[in-house]
């Protein structure tokens, strides 16, 4: 008996040699890149936090509201969500192959033997009813790691999943932020428009007023006229261009547009955010993406890991235990039991190459996912320093701004004086307060575009993501 079970296992050692097949030449190029390395500006030593909640620092409520309606409800983030569950789905079933499987059995068949089978009479010849009751479990020995790369690999597509959707919800969060910022833009224009039109229907009587007094010709008056419909078109195009950012936010939101912003909200009522002047060394662990982009490295490493081990053999341990018998009445009596215990391992001997091809393929595939990482990361870089570029150009901007509005004003009150003084006409104090108007309106859309800017920032660093746990993608081994 030693000696054939020695047999056995020389058989068997032949076979597992004889099935592992070279893993050779088949190696990942790709390389993850560092943030430093990609732009001048980034700086080691600066560390950003941005809270969770980052909107509630502009200090508007009812921004506050619209966005925590919009994480509520908004179709696309329970999208995210949804495939979220569905990663964790799939991960609860590759956890499951490390585990042992039990399952049970009955069957029952009425069956007529052959008379000219393997059974002697009376069996044979004879219809009886046969049954057996029967217990059995597997359980696969994972000595090469086949299934707990798979598990992993399971695990980093959840922890993926997770930060698309953590990257949803920031996504979801700035644009309702922006959008309320653009209504905003566009209800303060409507009132200098207003204004505008105001002032060019003064202008008008004014010079009908000096064309029939013989001081003003035909030519002046229809110059004054030509004036009023583009005064009337610039203030439509700004009522249409409020009724789109409601609309927008509606459709984030999911509220109807008629209550969606009950309170015209206003620049002047919203606080600036405190933002960042550098771009920090520590960018990749704040953003969502970036962090999906990792998952999905380590995920397609772990695949690799499992291409690797479906090279060696599978060892199953196998056992049954129960009843079987010709009779029904027999199932239950001592004589019927039956069981066995062994292992068993399965093998590729000759394959065609298709493990090769299938690790070829999971070696691209991670390439590829070091690729969309860099790739990420640069964009995110990219992001950041045009976010930061922008901020600091319109900071500029509105500091000269203020200076020319401050020039305008004085030279409009002046005309105004000398106007009621008996020293000027009323046409030199509608020509200054045109020129005040173009500066309001010029100080609205620097305003917008700050808050604009300081919301692409704050999305641009992570928007207040805080990843679950840190993890370095290195290349397979």
């Amino acid at each position: 008996m030693n000696r054939q079970h020695s047999r056995i296992a020389a058989l068997a050692a032949s076979l597992v040699v004889a099935g592992c097949a070279n893993l050779s030449g088949i190696e990942s190029q790709a390389q993850l890149r560092d943030p430093a390395s990609l732009h001048p500006d980034v700086d080691a030593r600066a560390a950003v936090s941005i809270p969770a909640q980052w909107w509630q620092g502009f200090g508007d409520e009812q921004l506050n509201r619209l966005i925590d309606q919009a994480l509520a409800g908004n179709p696309s983030l329970r999208i995210a969500q949804a495939r979220l569950a569905r990663a964790q789905a799939v991960s609860d079933v590759a956890g499951a192959a490390l585990l042992p499987q039990v399952n049970g059995s009955l069957d029952i068949t009425r069956q007529r033997y052959s008379e000219t089978g393997l059974l002697p009479p009376p069996i044979a010849g004879s219809i009886r009813n046969s049954a057996t009751l029967q217990a059995g479990a597997n359980w696969e020995l994972d000595f090469f790691g086949k299934n707990r790369a798979l598990l992993d690999s399971a695990l980093g597509a959840v922890r993926a999943a997770q930060a698309d959707a953590d990257a949803a919800r920031i996504l979801l969060a700035s644009n309702v932020a922006r959008g309320y910022f653009q209504l905003a833009r566009a209800n303060d224009q409507i009132e200098v428009a207003q204004r505008t039109l105001a002032q060019r229907e003064a202008q008008l009587r004014l010079v009908r007023d000096r064309v029939n007094a013989g001081l003003d010709t035909a030519l002046e008056l229809r110059q004054s006229e030509s004036s009023l419909p583009e005064a009337r078109q610039q203030l439509e195009a700004l009522q249409e261009q409020a009724s789109l950012a409601r609309n927008a936010l509606a459709a984030l939101v999911g509220e109807p547009n008629s209550t969606v912003v009950p309170a015209a909200p206003h620049i002047a009522g919203i606080r600036p955010l405190a933002t960042a002047s550098v771009i920090p060394a520590d960018l990749l662990g704040q953003r969502a993406d970036i962090a999906a982009a990792r998952w999905r490295v380590e995920a397609a490493g772990d695949d690799i890991r499992y291409a690797k081990a479906q090279f060696y053999p599978d060892i199953n341990l196998v056992t049954f235990a129960g009843l079987s018998s010709i009779g029904l009445g027999n199932l239950i009596n001592a004589g019927s039991l039956q069981w066995g215990v062994g292992p068993a391992i399965r093998l590729p001997i000759f394959e065609a190459g298709r493990l090769r091809a299938n690790l070829r393929g999971k070696t691209a595939d991670y390439d590829a996912a070091v690729e969309s990482y860099n790739a990420t990361v640069i964009e995110a870089i990219h992001e950041v320093g045009d976010q930061l570029a922008s901020g600091r150009s319109i900071g500029l901007q509105q500091a000269q701004q203020r200076q020319a509005q401050q020039a305008g004003e004085a030279a409009y009150d002046i005309a105004l004086q000398r106007y009621q003084a008996g020293l000027g006409n009323y046409l030199n104090v509608l020509a200054a307060e045109t020129a005040v108007l173009a500066q309001r309106r010029l100080a609205v859309d620097l305003a917008a575009r700050a808050l604009d800017s300081q919301v692409g920032l704050v999305r641009a660093l992570g928007g207040g993501y805080a990843p679950p746990a840190e993890s370095v993608a290195a290349a397979p081994k």
